[in-house]
């Protein structure tokens, strides 16, 4: 049976597959908003206050820091980039 990235990832690293996922779908989205802030030319503070979020918090958020950061709040600044995010689920192999 052929492993996923984030199941290898995980064994690899000693954790569950449900973290390693939550973590590469995060860097993700991130990923996609720093993209278009910059594609866009928004400011930290600009997407603070379309997000209603902390300038601090953003600036947590896109520089990397996935601790203690909720899905939530990426999708909140996700929304404020005039992003849209997807989720698709299928079976493993």
């Amino acid at each position: 049976m052929k492993r996923t990235i984030p199941a290898r990832l995980a064994e690899d690293l000693g954790l569950p597959k449900s973290r390693t996922m939550e973590a590469i779908v995060k860097a993700e989205l991130i990923s996609a908003v720093l993209q278009e802030i910059d594609r866009a030319g928004i400011t930290h503070a600009e997407l603070a206050k379309r997000s209603g979020l902390a300038r601090s918090a953003v600036t947590g958020v896109l520089s990397g820091s996935l601790q203690r950061v909720t899905i939530d709040r990426i999708l909140r600044l996700v929304d404020a980039a005039g992003l849209e995010a997807h989720v698709k689920v299928r079976r493993t192999a």
